[in-house]
């Protein structure tokens, strides 16, 4: 029996390695590149300083999985929502409106899946305009590349009141 995927090439990136960067609101390490995968995922990491949060948004070409590694960080997906600590998991389906927060009072930390790969690129592109305190003429532009849709969710403000978050 064939298999006719593509062969990734050995990637190894040692403990605490990897581009940093920060959003806005929250940091990123890049840790695998789609193509380091054969285009099959990408992986960040996301520190949550504390108060951080990640506004509602939708991914309509990848699906998103967490993992919590320290410190203590919300989710609202969908009617969904959840606390979870270091150990816990989460998924994020494409299509889901979603948002995510610090909520406790230490900085938290995140591993991030992308699958399949190439959303890293959004966050890259993010990455850099901050850290040159630059603004896209339109970031309508810049979320239409990827896919991505922000939009206003009923529950936000009760979510950023009750774990006194500082929206950006």
């Amino acid at each position: 029996m064939s298999d006719d995927r593509p062969v990734p090439p050995l990637t190894v990136v040692p403990p605490g390695a990897g581009r940093a960067g920060f959003l806005g609101s929250i940091g990123v390490v890049f840790k695998l590149w789609g193509e380091d995968t054969a285009g099959a995922l990408g992986i960040v990491e996301h520190p949550f300083p504390v108060g951080a949060w990640v506004p509602p948004h939708r991914h309509t070409r990848e699906d998103e999985y967490s993992i919590v590694t320290e410190g203590a960080i919300g989710f609202r997906s969908g009617d969904d929502e959840v606390v979870l600590e270091a150990g816990g998991y989460i998924t994020k389906p494409r299509g889901q409106l979603h948002a995510m927060w610090n909520a406790g009072d230490t900085p938290a930390r995140m591993i991030e899946l992308i699958s399949p790969a190439g959303f890293e690129h959004f966050f890259r592109e993010v990455a850099d305009l901050v850290a040159s305190a630059s603004v896209p003429e339109d970031p309508r532009d810049l979320l239409g590349r990827y896919g991505l849709e922000v939009e206003e969710a009923p529950w936000a403000a009760e979510i950023i009141a009750r774990y006194r978050l500082n929206p950006q």
